[in-house]
């Protein structure tokens, strides 16, 4: 097996003008097109197409508007023949199977099945993959005070509770995959402390993906300010996860990620 083999890469294509490192970069569709392209050329065995910002204060978009953003993305990458997996990163059922009509095969959602009532048996009816992510409260408060007793163990058995949960609605469970959430409702020691202990929550027994990407807690321990200059920072989280099990890591900047990785 080569190294490769062992993890998948997660390209972010974000199709917004507030995320947190990229917001307006790829807002028309073209050029998300082409940067989902570029990415799956570096390495990415998923790209990740997203509608609506959850970065710390994001206000929620409203369907309409997220198909808009991300259904002509989602269809030129199936037109142009690229094998590489289209995920669509949202929370709505309706965005969902807009997006599984035009080809994505993967649902990202942050609320681990939560934010919509109507997805579950939406997964579950159409074979795709899921991500099941742990977040505290809702993107325009969750970094206001989180705490935790412990917050490994919070984490976990809210996963294993979504993955319950999932398989009971008839999700087929060799379909899911588990994110601790990492920045989502933490503060960078909490942050740290998942990727020290992250082997308790490999151990649910699904594959685990890590999204730390750019994020501020890198900035933090490496007084690096500007996200784009956080990708050695990234880099070393993702090392870090991998040693202790993580297999899928959700980045913006693939290359550097998937060298290090190999």
């Amino acid at each position: 097996m080569t190294p490769a083999a062992q993890f998948r890469i997660m390209g972010v294509v974000n199709v917004t003008p507030d995320s947190f490192s990229d917001g307006g970069r790829y807002i028309q569709p073209e050029k998300a097109i082409s940067h989902g392209l570029e990415l799956a050329a570096e390495g990415a065995a998923i790209v990740d197409i997203g509608g609506e910002s959850t970065r710390p204060g994001a206000l929620p978009v409203g369907a309409a508007e997220e198909l808009r953003r991300v259904l002509p993305v989602i269809a030129g990458l199936t037109a142009a023949g690229t094998a590489e997996r289209i995920s669509v990163d949202t929370s709505k059922a309706q965005v969902a199977s807009e997006a599984l009509e035009a080809g994505a095969t993967f649902v990202n959602d942050v609320t681990a099945l939560r934010g919509d009532p109507e997805m579950a048996s939406l997964v579950a009816s159409s074979g795709a993959d899921v991500c099941l992510m742990h977040m505290l409260a809702e993107p325009r408060t969750m970094q206001d005070d989180p705490r935790y007793e412990d917050v490994v163990s919070e984490v976990k058995a809210f996963l294993e509770e979504r993955l319950q949960f999932a398989v009971r609605e008839g999700v087929d469970e060799e379909r899911i995959l588990l994110d601790p959430g990492i920045g989502f409702g933490k503060t960078a020691a909490h942050n740290l402390e998942l990727i020290d202990r992250l082997d308790e929550i490999v151990a649910l027994g699904r594959p685990v993906v890590i999204g730390a990407s750019r994020k501020s807690f890198i900035g933090r321990i490496t007084g690096r300010q500007d996200p784009f200059d956080r990708v050695a920072g990234t880099a070393a989280v993702n090392v870090l996860a991998y040693e202790r099990g993580a297999r899928v890591f959700r980045v913006h900047d693939v290359a550097p990620s998937h060298d290090a990785l190999a």
